[in-house]
């Protein structure tokens, strides 16, 4: 052991435990940040489901291949970090002693060719990474670019400790194989052994690479421990809590149902909750819980939110990213204030602290922080025009690789707005009045609900006290009541369903709004009220049937996710189906059969409710095949399908930033040459054809393009059109000369 060792060892060991000790006590830090969220006891378990998932999306990045030139570039960096602990751990050792290893394992071929492999796959795949990283680099693509907005800085200070580490890697082994330290078989040293014969045998350059290798850890190690918020490094280790507390145990994405409001980690239940005391959504960042704060925590901010959400595609200010990144960085300004005890009323008024001198020991910027207003357009840490730029799509959550909730936080923030603030776009206020007074969005009276029955050539059966022997009530949606588009859907199934004598009733007047635009909107008040109505109602409609035999079919998307997955917490189950799943499945059991090819080109509009948030893609494409249509897909389509632009109650917002979404999306289904763009939604068709209407009017689109519903295409396909009767011989021609 000569003086470059123990030169070189001494200052690796002396740094390296103020390095750990550093990490250690940030750490700890971390866990009393995150502890400040409110409690959620819903991520508690199952912990066999939880760990399965866990496993799943770690071992075999399930989520991460989403990008495919991604996911295997960067599960060997995972690994090359995981494993190749062990090599920085060993270099503590080589750095004193050269010829130094792990006992029995360095003796150990598989072993080496494991080192072997970890070294060389850090370094390919972070140098593929870093191609990536600057192929997207926002520089060329501006908006197009999912990296607008992250922080270039700390993705290259790891980017860079990254290729040292699996340089160093490699590196020592070279010059240890040069030493002649270990027999290792070049099979197991394939890229080593032969750098090793073009080094020289020196005992100093082993504790060269081994003093580099560690200098590298070192310096990251005391980076990220004074840096709390940089994510792309913290993710290496939160990543793993976040995927385990998921807010779905069985493996699925925050999709679906909202989380319920709550307060202190309970279901808030409205009719007994107190302002005083509980929470009604989100209005600071200690109200988010400490599933949102390690949310928030884990983010890498690498964009693939960004990349598919349709606001920030349309130029809309808008980023799930950068929300995530706010609410981030003003939590952890903000946490040394509220660790002391600060905090702070409705009125901003301080009453966590007391005495003359109550903000002694704290940190002025996190003084300062506590005094920002959470939503707010003049100092606000999130811009209002930011918060109602959501869709609720769920593309953001759909494509997160982390499984961050960026809805349930947005809608929480609305929450808290709409029902405390009364802070919300005027055009909502109609929308809620008409909702509360008239049951529907449009404020039409009840007793028309059953006007779009009155052209049909056959009488819909309305629910009159007995469901009778009828199999499905056809929940027919307030669109589908009264929005004359939205009528062409609903007749074209009460006409299918009667043509495959499909035993049906609908309730008419006594359906009302099923509350989904005032839930994503954040009135949760009035959902609750037009859920609770409803679910009454389901439950006497169905009254002494078992739950496999209340069977619902709706057309509306909207609606179907909300009688599927949110009424259940109200008490509502049902047996709920989508019209295209049932109308797929009359296709195949031949009670419905297409006569009548649909010989046109159609391309198909995944919508959000039906396709991300409940995983229906299949059935709707089916039914178009079935026509006897040609599919042309749209490059944006199934979980990676662009958004009409009417979720989260946007369809009573008007859009008055950037590009509207509708238009985009049209414009996507134009790009495929279609004589129909079909879909599966009464919303998505208004604003298709809204959009295809804009397009017409400038002349950019053909006017024999038409929007279409599914269910409309297999009727036509199923009606045999009439013969052309035979002209008797001498009659008068019809056709005039």
């Amino acid at each position: 052991m000569g003086a470059l060792q123990l030169t070189l060892g001494g200052i690796s060991v002396a740094l390296g435990l103020v390095a750990w000790g550093m990490f250690a006590a940030t750490i700890a830090r971390f866990v009393r940040v995150i502890r400040l969220g409110q409690p959620d006891s819903t991520r508690n378990g199952p912990f066999t489901a939880r760990m399965k998932t866990l496993i799943k999306e770690f071992a075999a990045h399930t989520r991460m291949n989403r990008k495919r030139s991604v996911g295997p570039a960067h599960w060997l960096v995972m690994w090359g970090f995981l494993l190749g602990s062990l090599a920085l751990f060993e270099a503590y050792g080589e750095v004193f002693v050269p010829s130094w290893g792990w006992p029995i394992l360095d003796d150990f071929p598989p072993f080496q060719l494991l080192m072997e492999l970890l070294g060389v796959g850090t370094i390919v795949g972070i140098l593929v990474l870093m191609a990536i990283r600057q192929r997207n680099h926002p520089r060329r693509a501006d908006r197009q670019s999912r990296f607008q907005g992250s922080n270039f800085k700390w993705a290259y200070f790891i980017e860079a400790v990254v290729l040292i580490e699996g340089i160093g890697i490699i590196g020592v082994r070279a010059a240890k194989a040069a030493l002649g330290a270990h027999e290792t078989p070049t099979w197991a040293a394939f890229v080593s052994n032969p750098i090793g014969e073009l080094l020289p045998a020196s005992p100093n350059l082993v504790t060269v690479f081994a003093f580099v290798k560690l200098m590298s850890a070192t310096v990251w190690l005391i980076v990220v421990a004074r840096t709390m918020t940089m994510g792309i490094a913290w993710h290496r280790f939160s990543a793993f809590f976040n995927i385990y507390f998921k807010r779905e145990a069985d493996g699925g994405v925050a999709l679906g149902a909202l989380k319920p409001m709550m307060s202190g980690g309970k279901v808030l239940d409205l009719e007994e909750a107190d302002p005083d005391e509980d929470t009604f959504g989100v209005g600071k960042i200690e109200d988010f819980s400490w599933k949102g704060w390690l949310d928030f925590s884990t983010c890498t901010e690498c964009g693939r939110c960004q990349e598919q959400c349709p606001a920030w595609n349309t130029g809309k200010p808008l980023s799930p990213k950068l929300v995530i990144t706010q609410l981030r960085d003003h939590a952890y300004a903000k946490a040394p204030y509220l660790l002391a005890g600060g905090k702070r009323d409705m009125a901003g008024d301080e009453v966590g602290l007391s005495g003359d001198n109550m903000y002694a020991g704290i940190d002025v910027l996190a003084i300062a922080e506590s005094q920002k207003a959470l939503i707010g357009d003049d100092g606000g840490v999130i811009d209002p025009d930011v918060l109602w730029s959501c869709t609720s799509c769920g593309a953001c959550v759909e494509q997160c690789p982390v499984d961050i909730e960026h809805v349930d936080h947005i809608v929480d923030m609305r929450r808290y707005q709409v029902m405390i603030e009364s802070s919300f776009p005027s055009e909502l206020n109609g929308m809620f009045k008409n909702l509360e007074n008239k049951g529907n969005p449009w404020g039409q009276n009840a007793k028309d609900r059953l006007t779009w029955t009155e052209d049909l050539d056959f009488e819909v059966p309305v629910f009159d006290g007995d469901m009778g022997d009828a199999e499905y009530l056809f929940w027919v949606g307030c669109a589908g009541a009264f929005e004359d588009r939205a009528k062409k859907t609903t007749r074209a199934v009460a006409e299918l369903l009667h043509m495959a004598d499909v035993k049906y009733k609908v309730l008419g007047s006594e359906e009302s709004c099923t509350g989904d635009p005032a839930r994503r909107a954040g009135n949760e008040f009035l959902f609750q009220m037009l859920a609770q109505q409803n679910v009454e109602v389901l439950n006497s409609v169905f009254e002494g049937r078992e739950r496999k035999a209340r069977k619902v079919v709706v057309t509306c998307a909207h609606c179907f996710n909300t009688l599927a997955n949110e009424y259940p917490e109200l008490g509502g189950q049902f047996d709920v189906v989508h019209h295209t799943q049932l109308l797929n499945r009359l296709v195949r059991e031949k009670q419905l059969v297409p006569v009548a090819p649909v010989a046109e080109d159609v391309t198909y509009h995944d919508p959000c409710y039906l396709g991300r948030h409940n995983k229906v893609y299949e059935a709707p494409r089916e039914l178009v095949g079935a026509t006897g249509a040609r599919l042309r897909e749209m490059p944006r389509h199934g979980d990676k399908s662009m958004c009409c632009g009417a979720g989260g109650a946007r369809m009573w917002m008007e859009e008055k930033i950037g590009k509207r979404i509708n238009v985009e999306r049209v414009d996507e289904a134009l790009g495929t040459a279609p004589s129909k763009i079909a879909t599966g939604c009464p919303f998505c068709k208004v604003m298709l054809n809204d959009g295809l209407t804009a397009r017409q009017a400038d002349g950019t689109a053909s006017e024999k393009v038409e929007i279409v519903d599914v269910a409309q295409m297999l009727l036509e396909a199923v009606k045999r059109k009439p013969e052309p009767k035979p002209i008797a011989l001498g009659a008068p021609s019809l056709v005039e000369e």
